[in-house]
């Protein structure tokens, strides 16, 4: 088992994946922007699986275009075209366009033919080492994590463990169920933990609990950066300019559509739990 990571430490637009091999077939775990890089050096592959349906997962996706990707079925669809990965961010206009450019050029997205769609507990044999699927959904419906055995490795997808905390963003992000997730990766045991983006490899149950506490509570503190702001009363659209995600000096294609996404999804929370009053669409702290 092999960690495959980039020199820019697993930042995106790069990522970490993952090359398991047993004494019948080798799978590769999210062929990342470096998979693209090291091409069919990265060795022999008989099955790639896919976490979710995101750019930065399937990058390396087109140098087996020859090997079937096994994913969940709500991301298959992303996973076979880009056009439908780019659907999921909600963009439209200029900032489509530019994105799906990036997509062409700087991902080298083409599609996959060879999507399998794989279910929730689904064991891959691999001969004598295998994976199953554990299906962590609300980064995108058919997010999912990995559990490698006998090693119990587990790979977290984009529950990666950063100080930028929990992303769901797109239209088919889901936070109920992303907090869901979090609670389930609790249950899950294993001896090391393995994140899509930065952090890489954490060894024990005891530190990674400890920083997925710390990836969790960033939730809150969106909660409570939404609650400050609508001390005044604000629409979606003021909410968005004002930033719960990104950084001010953030400049991305998908920035204002992912910070829609977000904003809604809390300030729906909020609204359910009588935090905020909604009076045609201005929004304000109770």
């Amino acid at each position: 088992m092999t960690v495959l990571a980039s020199p820019e430490g697993g930042r995106y637009p790069c990522g970490n994946s993952l090359l398991v091999s047993g004494s019948e077939a080798t799978v590769l775990v999210d062929p990342s922007l470096e998979v693209s890089r090291r091409g069919r050096a990265t060795g022999a592959v008989d099955l790639v699986a896919v976490s979710h349906g995101h750019e930065d997962h399937v990058s390396g996706l087109h140098v087996f275009p020859e090997v079937p990707a096994l994913v969940h079925p709500a991301d298959a669809p992303a996973v076979r075209d880009p056009e439908v990965l780019l659907s999921g961010f909600g963009m439209a206009g200029p900032e489509a366009a530019e994105f799906r450019a990036t997509l062409r050029d700087t991902f080298s997205l083409v599609g996959h033919a060879d999507v399998r769609p794989v279910a929730d507990g689904e064991v891959i044999d691999l001969g004598g080492r295998s994976l199953t699927v554990v299906h962590l959904p609300g980064h995108t419906a058919g997010h999912c994590g990995f559990l490698v055995e006998p090693d119990g490795f587990l790979f977290t997808g984009d529950i990666d463990l950063t100080s930028f905390g929990p992303y769901y963003g797109d239209v088919g992000s889901d936070l109920d169920a992303f907090e869901a997730s979090l609670a389930r990766l609790r249950d899950v045991e294993a001896r090391w933990y393995g994140t899509a983006h930065q952090r890489g490899v954490v060894e024990g149950r005891t530190e990674f609990l400890a920083r997925l506490d710390e990836f969790a509570a960033v939730i809150g503190r969106r909660d409570e950066a939404l609650l400050a702001m609508l001390a005044e009363p604000l629409t979606v659209a003021d909410v968005v300019a004002r930033r719960l995600v990104y950084r001010p000096h953030v400049q991305l294609p998908f920035v204002a559509a992912v910070e829609r996404r977000t904003a809604e999804l809390h300030l729906e929370r909020l609204r359910r739990a009588g935090r905020v009053r909604e009076d045609d669409g201005v929004f304000r702290a109770v």
